[in-house]
């Protein structure tokens, strides 16, 4: 088929299952997937009509640089164009750029892009793997700003955004209610906090812990609830103990069941993300509930664009434990209509932030 595109990713995340989906639905393309991802949950291959095959990522000398083996391959076959994950730690990526040019086919990345954080051989490196590409899928703004003020053409830079599972969690939306979840867990109406992610030490859930106790000094009280599952687990139920906060956290485990998430981020107040926030913003304001993530942009992941100062959410001073403290109860004490903070939330995921 004239102008068939090969999608070529690091990993089927179950995620991106709606994204994927759509473009299985709208465009003449076929996917290609890396076999293994961190601890992510991989997504149903048989949703894709044009699933083609599912490749091996190896190790490069050393991590985290990884090569798709059998991704060459495609090179010498009727795709006219590539849409490849624009990873620059990725070998047969590079090698791909290059032998495309050769032979005059399309290469588009889908990518973060820029963070800002970068040095100069990071730089220098970017600047070439980029410009070899004939356009860029970004997720936010931010990124494009960015690479603009680093001299690329903006004609090559198109904001994408990212999204979840956005059609199914719509529908989840559509049912909720406000219940008595947490009253009946902690047996309390005090302010409920949420995180649901990975439990990973790039989180830093130990700064919701430490604000929790900053918070308890000034006899200011919350619930927390931590929705996954990750390394940092054990060390944070010790720090739990250590700080006598048994009655107010819940570690409430890893969950895929979006009926139970949604009644729980719903009735939320508030989601917490010390570290970079990432898919996290996206999942609580689809179920209108507003974040607080730290401010340090060039170390944050693209999604923190769906905070809207003190619409959809608050930003804090990035590693100060005093200054998440003092925003949480900056947040309750500014924005008491919790109905406006939904319709908030809801309003930039259903304008930006979906597939």
């Amino acid at each position: 088929m004239k102008n068939k595109i090969c999608l070529i990713y690091n990993y089927a995340q179950h995620y991106r299952t709606d994204i994927f989906c759509l473009m299985d639905k709208e465009l003449p393309i076929d996917f290609v997937f890396g076999d293994k991802y961190l601890d992510v949950k991989k997504m149903d291959y048989s949703l894709l009509k044009n699933f083609k095959k599912e490749v091996k990522n190896i190790t490069f000398f050393m991590k985290p640089i990884y090569y798709q083996k059998g991704v060459l391959k495609l090179i010498f076959t009727n795709y006219s164009s590539y849409l490849i994950l624009g990873e620059t730690i990725c070998v047969s990526t590079w090698v791909m750029l290059f032998i495309c040019k050769v032979l005059n086919k399309k290469v588009y990345f889908w990518t973060h892009g820029w963070y800002g954080k970068e040095t100069l051989i990071r730089k220098t490196l970017k600047k070439i793997f980029y410009s070899l590409s004939n356009g860029i899928f970004l997720y936010g703004d931010y990124a494009k700003s960015l690479m603009i003020k680093e001299g690329f053409n903006e004609k090559k830079l198109h904001v994408i955004y990212n999204s979840l599972s956005y059609d199914s969690q719509k529908k989840e939306r559509k049912a909720l209610g406000v219940s008595d979840i947490y009253f009946n867990k902690f047996n309390n109406r005090h302010k409920n906090l949420v995180f649901i992610g990975r439990l990973s030490k790039v989180k830093r859930l130990d700064m919701i812990l430490d604000a929790l106790k900053i918070l308890k000094s000034k006899n200011k009280y919350y619930n927390l609830t931590l929705i996954g599952e990750g390394e940092t687990k054990n060390n944070l139920k010790q720090i739990v103990k250590q700080f006598n906060l048994e009655e107010c956290v819940w570690f409430y485990g890893e969950s895929f069941n979006e009926n139970e998430l949604s009644n729980l981020i719903f009735n939320a107040d508030l989601c917490v993300s010390p570290g970079n926030v990432g898919l996290t913003a996206i999942h609580s304001l689809t179920y209108g509930t507003p974040v607080i993530t730290h401010n340090n942009f060039p170390y944050q992941m693209p999604e923190f664009e769906v905070i809207k100062l003190k619409k959809t959410g608050i930003f804090f001073e990035f590693g100060n434990v005093i200054s998440l403290a003092n925003k949480i109860q900056c947040w309750f004490n500014e924005n008491n209509n919790r109905e406006k903070v939904r319709e908030a939330c809801y309003e930039v995921v259903d304008k930006k932030f979906n597939p």
